[in-house]
């Protein structure tokens, strides 16, 4: 669950302990988090919880601009458990500086190929407030699905619209 993935713009790469620092420097600017459910995550420790949370997912992926070396933002993997076929990507989050689409919709292609080389669906999870994120999933194909099949299986909050991108329809 954490492969490294590179193309031209980004590379992914599992997280480790010492991304600490330079992932916090992106997470503390707290326009980041001003749409999503967890607004206050930019404070240290609420983003420590977050980091601490991520190291033990082992699906979690720091992202790295190619460019010039330096952290960006992070993303991560999840099994939906007791579905075999389906993969939740989320907890997904870029500075400023790279918002405007190319390194998200990059980021999100290289998680969603690797996982149609195995699996049939991605599933993202968005608070309903969070029109960036919406937006930014609307833009790579997710469409929402009112009668989410995994609902059940995940413990996510009611404030969340469920997203899905299925193998069959991916095009990117």
């Amino acid at each position: 669950m954490q492969p490294t993935l590179e193309d031209d713009l980004i590379r992914l790469r599992p997280l480790v302990i010492s991304d600490y620092e330079p992932l916090y420097e992106v997470a503390k600017d707290p326009l980041i988090w001003e749409q999503h459910p967890c607004h206050d995550r930019y404070k240290k420790e609420v983003f420590s919880a977050f980091f601490d949370d991520s190291v033990r997912s082992g699906g979690c992926l720091i992202a790295i601009d190619k460019a010039n070396g330096n952290i960006i933002g992070s993303s991560r993997f999840k099994p939906v458990e007791h579905a075999g076929h389906a993969v939740e990507i989320g907890w997904s989050f870029l500075s400023r500086h790279y918002w405007g689409g190319v390194y998200n919709k990059a980021m999100k292609k290289l998680m969603i190929d690797h996982t149609f080389k195995s699996l049939d669906i991605v599933v993202f999870y968005i608070g309903k407030e969070n029109f960036r994120s919406r937006k930014a999933v609307e833009k790579i194909g997710g469409c929402i699905v009112e009668d989410d099949p995994f609902r059940h299986l995940v413990k996510k909050s009611e404030a969340d619209l469920t997203y899905m991108i299925f193998k069959h329809d991916w095009h990117q």
